[in-house]
């Protein structure tokens, strides 16, 4: 007998879940990021092809890789449907809790699945601009909340695992 309760999960993230969009690594890539720790199994890479038109950078796609669970699915699919055909500006400024709210709901225990979603997002956009030597002044040159929060995440994971091999 198991004494795990199931997580109330929205009926949005278990579609997501069982049938993800955008899913897999991309070839022709502009930029890839990945937010997460494979010690927790919560990882997210995320692949975006940008295009530069009338001087602004464009998603034209957006894939994802993940290794974790039903909410770091779900939480990734949604954030490359959310991003696709916006400008990095534009899609700069989507939060976790925008990513929750389009899910109908994250379980509290989960909410660090779309932080890391939108971490692996901003990382990418970041990687980009240094690839091509640029900064726009719509993007900070400080950390954002929920990057700090990703970055937090990922040492204390690695930490505790150090801690206790």
């Amino acid at each position: 007998m198991s004494s795990r309760i199931p997580l109330p999960y929205s009926p949005k993230i278990l579609e997501l879940f069982r049938n993800p969009k955008n899913l897999g690594p991309m070839k022709d890539a502009t930029i890839q990021a990945t937010a997460g720790s494979p010690a927790c199994g919560d990882m997210i890479s995320l692949y975006l092809k940008i295009k530069r038109e009338n001087n602004k950078d464009i998603i034209e796609k957006a894939t994802f890789e993940s290794y974790g669970c039903a909410a770091n699915i779900a939480t990734a699919s949604i954030l490359t449907e959310m991003i696709k055909g916006k400008t990095l500006e534009e899609a700069w400024k989507i939060s976790w809790k925008d990513l929750a709210n389009q899910l109908g709901g994250l379980p509290a225990i989960k909410f660090h699945c779309s932080i890391l979603a939108v971490g692996a997002f901003k990382r990418a956009v970041r990687a980009y601009y240094n690839k091509i030597k640029e900064h726009p002044s719509w993007l900070p040159k400080d950390l954002t909340r929920e990057e700090k929060q990703t970055y937090e995440e990922e040492e204390l994971i690695e930490k505790f695992y150090k801690k206790n091999e």
